[in-house]
């Protein structure tokens, strides 16, 4: 279910991009940051499994806020990391909605 969710908001973005609502960047950089976030969720996965030194939870917030959420979704399947803590999700979620609200606003605009 998540990652048909990161699919939908690609393809809404996307199509915001292609119909000249958004700036063509604006794809490219929800791109780029799910990319950097994808990799940030396997780094610390496979420091947790190593008993290494740890990502912060912050961290991953923080770029999940920056528009690196659809990655981070990708990564909670795919990887199955952060994917049943639940008060990381709680938050997670927040963010995810944040992020949207603003992409919203500036498409309203």
């Amino acid at each position: 279910m998540s990652l048909l969710f990161a699919l939908l908001f690609a393809t809404f973005v996307a199509a915001s991009a292609w119909g000249g609502t958004l700036s063509p960047l604006v794809p490219a950089l929800y791109l780029g940051a799910s990319l950097v976030t994808f990799a940030a969720y396997a780094l610390d996965k496979s420091a947790a499994q190593k008993g290494q030194w740890r990502t912060r939870e912050s961290t991953l917030h923080l770029l999940g806020l920056i528009g690196g959420w659809p990655g981070a979704l990708v990564a909670q399947g795919v990887l199955r990391h952060k994917s049943k803590k639940r008060p990381f999700l709680i938050f997670f979620w927040s963010t995810v909605l944040l992020n949207c609200s603003g992409l919203l606003y500036f498409v309203g605009e």
